[in-house]
This record gives structure tokens, C-alpha cells and sequence, in this order.
């Protein structure tokens, strides 16, 4: 009932924005330029066993993300879109794993709508070009999924093989939740289904080892750069082990206190962010979860073996454990979205193909009929007001994706229900509009990459130039190729020094060294914390301070 035609289209489309974003956007100056900092500091020093952090030592992630893409940039160069691409190939591979998972279950026409509908939510279009170690992790756990259930199914060890060899690249790219979201998933199917034989099975010994075997590389690293040299300091902590951290620190330590990370820890918080991340399917996902749960009660919490709770029970379950920490981020619930995804892509097929649910379809239809629309009022106004540089053009389109918009939602067509159209249409033209006007243009306001450029177009000697008084910006780092000192004493510069630093500075400098002149002046603006008053022209000037780049002899 879904073709092949529409299928294809709609998951080239969002593939297309993918590869908009990795090349036309600059890498945020949060995780993922850590993460490709990181990645080009490894292959400058030749150091992947041993992880450093503008030549601290780093312990926070695992390493197999700095590995791909240090061995990207080895072949094709240090460039952003370099450092994403291997975690892009992965998340496809996710996707494609959805499609097959969701298709052992349901059928040809809901594994497609699953893979539509991942593909298609803003946390993909996001993680797509702001690579962090989730982005991976997403693709590595969904394999993992699809080829145990192949498994499970036929019983071929190919398949058993390749499930452990992708949980240990998950483990590897973001620790020990790469083995505890599918073995939630499959522990609570089999416990529903009250297929006990399942839980004691001789071969889960193998694929413990093939882990083992696995992180062997990564466990020496951490044993020859903490174990043997106890005492390092990390966040200000001394750590005796760096196995210990990884195996128990990082995960577990969020409930018992003993990580170093603080970020919000209140029940819902995932939750809320999810009304963002997972659109437009949000508020499909929510009553097909509770139609979901409300099914397992009346079959007194017992499945058949045709049926699976593996999506249903993998999703509350890891949600519950993540919703318990003590630290969390928007971005920790992405990993169970391709199982969201098949949940919601079940609910979409009753309602609009097999029109199940009827009373549900009209209220669903005026409610994202309003939602879709204020997307849509939302991006003209991002297009037409926020940055006064944009084409005028570029608004123009945007209306007129409102127009079409509109008028697919009046005129309905019996060949795709209409409510899907809308959401795809709606979250892959804003999302084009976002690719290649907004983020471009955000991205200019940030210091790392916009120094970096100036340094490069005014062929400015790197070894000369320090930081002081401003944030460290891994963007910085990372497109100018090189790690540069931070001096914390104003007193420790030299005449022959150029300091990168905050305008507020100029006069400290100017009144040290007389000869000082201003070589450039920029914004540094935190583009992750957007506020109104940054968005309104009129009111910028007030949120974004400057950085300028000095020379202290100003000479000529």
C-alpha cells in the first residue's frame, strides 16, 4: 500500500537535506567540534589508543567515533564534512535497519513507513549534521535490534555474529547503553511472551566474548593512559581507572553520584523534548504508545509469538532508566527513536490505511492541520526577518510552500492519506529551509569557524597568535588546524604575540603595549542558547559580544 515510488522519494529527499547540512553547515561549537578536534588531534599525534583533548587527557567518550573519523580525514582531508560522514553512513545504516526490523514484523508497507518516518524527524535532520557520538550510537544499536530478531527468527549465526560486533561498535562509540537498550527490548518481549527458554541460552556466552574481543583495543588505551598512571585529573577528579570510569562511572555513576555531570534530572525532561525532537510524528507517537500499552492490558500483559513487544517495552523501559539519571540531554533519548518510529509507523497504518481508529482521524487531522501551519508561519518568519542578508526570495518560497501546504490539506487524495503528506511535507521543507538559510547564517555569528577563516584569508602565522580571556572554542581548533595556547596572565604576552580575545580586553592590551591595533573584529555568539532578543535585528547588538584578533607590536 506504500509505494515504492513515493517510499524512495521521500527517504532521497530527507538524504539529500543530510548531505545539505554536512557540507553547507559549520560544525556547532559544542560536542561535535570537540568530537572533530578531537578526531584531528588523534591523527596529528599519531595517538589512537591514547586519547587527548587540546593535549589533555580526554576520558569522556569512547573512542570509535574519534577512530572513523580520523581515519576519514587520513584518506579524504581535514574538513567538516569529513568528520561526518562516517556517522552519516551508520545512521543510514540505522534507518535501513528499521525498514527490515519493522518488516519481520508487520509487513513491507509499516517497515517503510518506519524508515519514513526516522528519517524524517527533526532529531535525524539535526544529529545529521551536528554529529555527536548519538548520532552513531542510534545506527549501531538499530542494526544490533534488526539482526537479533533475524536471529531469533532463523537461527543463522551469521546474524549472531553481526549482533555483537554492532553492540560492541556501540559500546565503543558510547559505552555500555549499546548493549542495555537491545537487551531491555528483547529481556521484556520474552518476559510478555513468557518464552523463558530465551533468557538461558549457551550462545550469549559467544557473543559476550566477541564484545570482549571487541573492546580489547579501547580497554588497553584506557589501562595505559589511567590505570598504570593513577591520579590523572578529569573535570577536576582524580581517576584511578579509566576502566572503572567507562564501565561503571560514566553510566552508573549517574545514579549514585558519582559523575561529574549535573544536567537536568527531572522526570519528564525527555519527555518534554521529545514535543521537538521527534516532530511531526509526536503527536502520533503518544496515542499509539498509549493505544499500545492499553492492548498488552487487555491480553492481561501476554503476547503471542506472532506479535512483538520488543519496540513497545524497549522504549519505556530505556526511558524509565534515562529519566532516573541524575544527568541528562535532550539529545541521551535519541537512541530509542527508531523503535518510536516503528510504534508510531503501526499506529499510522491502522488509522490511515486500514481505518482503524476512526474518531481519532478527524481530531488529528485540524489539530497538525494548526501545528504543520505554524511550522510554516514559523519558517517564513525565520526567512524573511531574522537575518537581513537573506534573499528575499528565500521568504517568497517559503509562502509558497505554505500555499501548497494548505492546499494538499484541503484537496485529499485516495492514493496517500493526506495527514501523511502533510507531515512529510511539512518537516522536509522546513527543514530545507533550515539547511540552507538559517543554520548557514546562525553559524556566521559564532567565533570558532568565523576566526578561523580570517586567520586563513589573512594568512596569519598560527604559532603567533594566543587566546586569553575568552571561551576556548573547539572550532577554532579544529578549522584552523591547530591547538592554540590559552594564556591566562595578560602579563606573559610578548610584543611579537597576536591575542585572540574578547573586545572588552583591547583596552588592557592597548595600555601594556601601546601598538596595538585591532586586526579584526567578529561576534561570539553561543548559537546553541538562542534567545528572542537575537533573533529580533533591532535587539542583537545586545546579545552578541565581540572578539577581536590583536597585534601587540602593530606593525605593518
Amino acid at each position: 500500500m506504500v509505494s515504492n515510488k513515493f517510499f524512495y522519494s521521500v527517504i532521497g529527499s530527507c538524504i539529500v537535506i543530510y548531505i545539505i547540512g554536512i557540507f553547507a553547515i559549520p560544525l556547532m561549537d559544542i560536542d561535535a567540534s570537540q568530537y572533530a578536534s578531537i578526531s584531528r588531534e588523534m591523527l596529528e599525534r599519531d595517538s589512537f589508543l591514547q586519547i587527548f583533548d587540546q593535549g589533555q587527557n580526554y576520558l569522556d567518550k569512547p573512542p570509535l567515533l574519534f577512530w572513523l573519523s580520523a581515519f576519514s580525514m587520513q584518506i579524504l582531508g581535514v574538513y567538516d564534512w569529513v568528520y561526518r560522514l562516517p556517522s552519516l553512513f551508520v545512521l543510514l545504516g540505522g534507518i535501513y535497519a528499521t525498514y527490515q526490523f519493522a518488516k519481520i514484523y508487520y509487513g513491507d508497507a509499516i517497515g517503510k513507513l518506519s524508515a519514513m518516518v526516522l528519517a524524517s524527524s527533526q532529531a535525524v535532520f539535526l544529529i545529521s549534521h551536528d554529529v555527536r557520538t548519538d548520532t552513531m550510537l542510534m545506527g549501531w544499536v538499530m542494526l544490533s535490534i534488526w539482526q537479533l530478531a533475524v536471529w531469533f527468527k532463523h537461527q543463522r549465526w551469521v546474524n549472531f555474529v553481526l549482533v555483537f560486533i554492532f553492540i560492541g561498535c556501540g559500546m565503543m562509540t558510547k559505552g555500555p547503553i549499546a548493549l542495555m537498550v537491545p537487551g531491555l527490548a528483547f529481556a521484556s518481549h520474552f518476559l510478555i511472551q513468557r518464552n523463558w527458554k530465551q533468557f538461558f541460552r549457551w550462545e550469549y556466552l559467544v557473543g559476550i566474548l566477541i564484545i570482549g574481543i571487541m573492546l580489547l583495543p579501547m580497554c588497553m588505551g584506557l589501562y595505559q593512559q589511567y590505570d598504570l598512571q593513577p591520579g590523572k585529573l578529569i573535570n577536576g577528579r582524580p581517576i584511578e581507572s579509566g576502566l572503572r570510569f567507562y564501565f561503571w562511572t560514566q553510566s552508573f555513576g549517574r545514579y549514585t553520584g558519582e559523575n561529574y555531570y549535573r544536567e537536568m534530572s527531572h522526570f519528564t525532561f525527555l519527555l518534554e523534548n521529545m514535543f521537538w525532537s521527534f516532530l511531526p510524528w509526536i503527536f502520533f507517537f503518544l496515542p499509539a504508545l498509549l493505544f499500545a500499552i492499553k492492548a498488552l492490558v487487555k491480553q492481561q500483559l501476554r503476547i503471542t509469538n506472532e506479535q512483538e513487544f520488543i519496540t513497545t517495552g524497549g522504549f519505556l523501559l530505556t526511558y524509565l532508566i534515562l529519566a532516573r539519571s541524575q544527568a541528562q540531554l535532550p539529545h541521551y533519548i535519541f537512541v530509542v527513536y527508531p523503535l518510536a518510529s516503528v510504534i508510531t509507523a503501526k499506529f499510522l497504518y491502522d488509522i490511515f490505511y486500514l481505518n482503524k481508529w476512526m474518531k481519532w482521524e478527524k481530531g488529528l487531522y485540524y489539530f497538525h492541520l494548526f501545528i504543520f501551519g505554524l511550522l510554516w508561519i514559523a519558517i517564513i518568519a525565520i526567512t524573511g526577518l531574522v537575518f537581513e542578508e537573506v534573499s528575499k526570495i528565500v521568504p517568497v518560497m517559503a509562502v509558497v510552500g505554505l500555499c501548497i501546504f494548505i492546499w494538499v490539506a484541503v484537496k485529499k487524495t485516495a492514493l496517500i492519506p493526506t495527514q501523511l503528506v502533510m507531515a512529510l511535507m511539512t518537516s522536509i521543507g522546513v527543514n530545507i529551509f533550515l539547511s540552507t538559510t538559517f543554520y548557514p547564517n546562525l553559524l556566521k555569528f559564532q567565533m570558532g569557524n568565523d576566526a578561523a577563516k580570517v586567520i586563513k584569508e589573512k594568512r596569519l602565522n598560527v604559532e603567533e597568535i594566543n587566546l586569553y580571556g575568552i571561551h576556548n572554542s573547539n572550532a577554532l581548533h579544529f578549522y584552523s588546524k591547530h591547538i592554540f595556547p590559552y594564556k591566562s596572565n595578560k602579563l606573559l604576552f610578548k610584543p611579537q604575540d597576536k591575542v585572540l580575545t574578547s573586545k572588552d580586553s583591547v583596552a588592557v592590551f592597548k595600555y601594556l603595549f601601546p601598538s596595538t591595533t585591532v586586526m579584526h573584529e567578529g561576534n561570539q555568539f553561543a548559537v546553541s542558547l538562542l534567545t528572542i532578543q537575537f533573533l529580533n535585528p533591532a535587539t542583537r547588538g545586545t546579545e552578541t559580544p565581540k572578539y577581536v584578533i590583536l597585534d601587540l607590536d602593530g606593525k605593518p
